[in-house]
């Protein structure tokens, strides 16, 4: 009988090796070099400006970089996009549909997702089931969307400023999901503003301005003689 081997899981659920794209004459990303390690939440900190949603969008594959690697649980960006969960900042295709519908519908896409009751409840969604998403606040927006990406039971979830608009409770409440995701093993990529958020909920944290990587570290290293705010402002001069 033949013996299989354990598939082999990659040391890092992300990794970008010189990385440089260019957008309409500009140099976007500078090549830009960076890893997420699996199991994880590593935060990916910039100005406005700096990439960060570049980043994004060459790591779901839907921009291909000028130069350099990109990978992704192991393989080439959009090669694993079944094991990934992506909760983007908004979804306009949304914009008629009431989020009860929604998440049944998503979890309807996958052979075992979560039970959509379950991430009603650890969200607060009840009231706001039966509403069209485009009636929800920015906050309330953010929370069926952060529900989406994560009905699947993804390996690997980006949540590009998860907590904007939310309320303290709902931020809160967020928190204490993504720390949930990585007590299962779910490796996450977070992109915020919110220096508090990074250093409460980051294994390791990433600073970047103009397209590059100035400083990373784990909170405790960045956070050793300086608040992680401080360390961000040193380290960067916001995009022009």
């Amino acid at each position: 009988m033949a013996a299989y081997a354990d598939p082999v899981i990659p040391s890092y659920a992300l990794e970008l090796d010189g990385v440089t794209v260019s957008l309409g004459g500009r140099r976007v990303l500078d090549a830009l070099s960076w890893t997420a390690a699996t199991d994880e939440v590593t935060a990916l900190l910039g100005p406005n400006g700096a990439g960060k949603t570049t980043t994004l969008r060459c790591l779901t594959g839907m921009l291909r970089p000028d130069a350099g690697r990109v990978r992704v649980l192991g393989g080439p960006p959009g090669g694993a996009n079944e094991r990934l969960g992506l909760m983007p900042q908004s979804v306009g295709a949304w914009s008629a549909v009431r989020p009860g519908e929604l998440l049944r519908y998503l979890a309807g896409l996958y052979p075992d997702p979560v039970p959509v009751d379950e991430l009603i409840e650890a969200l607060a969604l009840g009231s706001l089931l039966n509403r069209p998403y485009r009636r929800l606040s920015g906050g309330e927006q953010q929370a069926v969307n952060l529900a989406g990406a994560l009905v699947g039971r993804p390996d690997l979830v980006l949540l590009d400023e998860p907590t904007s608009g939310m309320d303290p409770h709902a931020r809160r409440r967020t928190w204490e999901v993504i720390a949930g995701l990585r007590e299962r093993g779910v490796s996450v990529l977070l992109t915020t503003h919110d220096m508090n958020e990074a250093a409460r909920l980051a294994d390791r944290v990433w600073i970047m301005d103009a397209g590059r990587v100035t400083i990373s570290g784990t909170v405790a290293e960045l956070t050793a003689e300086a608040s992680l705010e401080d360390v961000f402002l040193r380290h960067t001069g916001g995009a022009v």
